[in-house]
């Protein structure tokens, strides 16, 4: 749906556009011409095309080139991003491309541990996904009993993390906060060494190796990053299905990087409530701000 609209913004804008330009090149002059005066009996559709034109322009460029808004439609990113979340992505943060082919055209920086980012789903690139980044290019990943091990790509000036998978530290927060089927979700912290943020774990729900996605020479449970793609995991760790289960996201599918909400809305209704479910109930002020 998103690039459906994108599409659509870069249609309106060349249409108006093209309508602006032969207007003020070549219907202006001959109407001045003819009657001596060129704002005179222009057609109303030029008129809106001359009025709507720097406005669709100015949307396009913003959201396809700068800052695009979405929505989080589920509860994969809890604690961190709730349902109801509008948030900002920022869209230069991993090269600029173009809005319908989404060909990359200019380099400006490159996915860190840690970063929450949005991408086209691999599996059908028409829907948005949103998730963190566990594993960089190079690394090797291993998520066994809820405890998340990495190993960054042994480089000349990284010897050290060719010798053994590190556990990532993390420490106990607090329990209840969220539900899940009945089950009070576990909270804690998690240090990625760039970035510290929070994630949920369900108490009972065990993994499911046979569920996950595996790649040749690899054992159950650990994933080695290609070169050109990322490892990505929510932070809802039993209710998210990331690249444990469908594997990499490609540098081509990376649409920006999640920097801010700018409103969120809860939706929390009783079942015998008439208003529609759809319409909030409230907003939540002291979520608005930037995101970790």
């Amino acid at each position: 749906m998103a690039n459906y609209f994108s599409i659509l913004l870069v249609v309106l804008t060349v249409v108006t556009g093209v309508v602006w330009l032969l207007d003020k090149l070549i219907w202006a002059p001959k109407r001045k011409a003819k009657k001596g005066v060129a704002e005179d009996d222009i057609p109303y559709w030029v008129d809106t095309s001359q009025q709507i034109f720097p406005v669709i322009a100015f949307v396009l460029v913003l959201r396809s080139l700068i800052y695009e808004p979405f929505q989080i439609p589920s509860g994969s990113m809890m604690p961190t991003l709730l349902v109801g979340d509008f948030i900002l992505v920022e869209k230069f943060s991993y090269g600029l491309k173009d809005p319908v082919l989404r060909h990359k055209f200019l380099e400006t920086g490159e996915p860190e541990r840690g970063d929450i980012v949005v991408f086209k789903y691999p599996q059908n690139p028409n829907i948005d996904y949103i998730k963190r980044v566990i594993g960089l290019p190079g690394d090797t990943i291993v998520y066994q009993n809820k405890q998340l091990f990495i190993r960054p790509k042994c480089t000349g000036n990284n010897v050290k993390a060719c010798e053994k998978l590190q556990p990532v530290p993390t420490e106990f927060v607090s329990r209840g906060e969220f539900v899940q089927n009945m089950a009070q979700l576990l909270r804690y912290e998690e240090d990625l060494g760039t970035v510290s943020h929070d994630v949920l774990r369900h108490p009972t729900r065990n993994e499911i190796a046979s569920r996950f996605y595996t790649q040749p020479g690899t054992r159950s449970n650990e994933w080695l990053v290609p070169e050109g793609e990322y490892f990505v995991m929510g932070d809802n760790r039993d209710n998210s299905r990331d690249s444990r289960y469908w594997g990499f996201v490609p540098d081509a599918n990376l649409v920006g990087k999640a920097v801010a909400i700018w409103i969120s809305f809860e939706f929390e209704r009783k079942a015998e409530d008439v208003i529609p479910t759809w319409v909030p109930t409230g907003i939540r002020f002291d979520r608005i701000g930037g995101i970790e």
